[in-house]
């Protein structure tokens, strides 16, 4: 007890962050949000129901807390934190000044964030110790948000280039814009098929990347977990 009382503030506030994503709550967090944000608040989004920027908020705030606690260099720390920020910044202005440039941002910066996200996400999974619930978490969380940054990079080509994508309804807005290449998006992730179609050379190959991932990504991540959790049986 007077070991810690003696530490500096910011050594303090590291371990209290450490602590924080070396258990479950930030994993069990993040995966909470993103779910709401996947499965309930999208879709709802298209029929006109407000909630999004609560829980884009909730995200935003737990990217920035996630990247100041996980160990990477400082340059990487300084990296995702600013294209986090900048992202929020470009996407709020959207919301507040719709414009066609402003979204087209919004949407391409968010890709490599939320990917980003991902390796931060996977650094927190692998890291040394045994398997616990919070990797299966960090496991769903990734899955998700690889979904999400497909999305936002087909939201990005379809505002830069309409037409890219053929829809049966087309969308009349931004947020039935967001919802359809959402759901596109898992569709070609767990390669179900939708009622969207790729028309572009571009639009055609990110749907190709995606579905391509979406069968590797769970194989290779569990052949992961299954020898971390032998190596840590055997050292036991």
């Amino acid at each position: 007890m007077s070991s810690i009382a003696t530490l500096p503030g910011n050594a303090l506030f590291r371990i209290k962050r450490g602590e924080f994503w070396s258990g479950d709550l930030g994993l069990t967090l993040i995966t909470i949000s993103l779910c709401t944000l996947v499965f309930i608040i999208t879709p709802m989004r298209e029929a006109g129901v407000s909630g999004r920027i609560l829980v884009d908020l909730l995200i935003m705030v737990l990217m920035v807390f996630a990247a100041l606690a996980v160990k990477q260099t400082r340059f990487d720390t300084i990296l995702v934190i600013t294209l986090i920020l900048v992202t929020a910044v470009l996407l709020g202005a959207a919301r507040l000044y719709p414009t066609p440039l402003l979204h087209e941002l919004g949407s391409i910066l968010s890709t490599p964030t939320l990917l980003l996200y991902v390796r931060i996400v996977l650094l927190v999974m692998f890291r040394g110790g045994p398997i616990t619930w919070s990797r299966l978490q960090g496991r769903v969380s990734a899955y998700l948000l690889i979904a999400m940054a497909w999305a936002s990079a087909f939201q990005g080509i379809e505002q830069s280039s309409p037409g890219s994508f053929h829809f049966v309804t087309a969308p009349t807005d931004l947020d039935q814009l967001i919802s359809k290449l959402t759901y596109f998006s898992f569709c070609t992730l767990t390669t179900v098929g939708g009622e969207v179609t790729p028309i572009s050379p571009m639009a055609r190959s990110l749907t190709v990347a995606e579905a391509a991932v979406g069968q590797l990504f769970p194989a290779i991540l569990i052949s992961a977990l299954v020898a971390m959790a032998m190596q840590s049986r055997t050292k036991s």
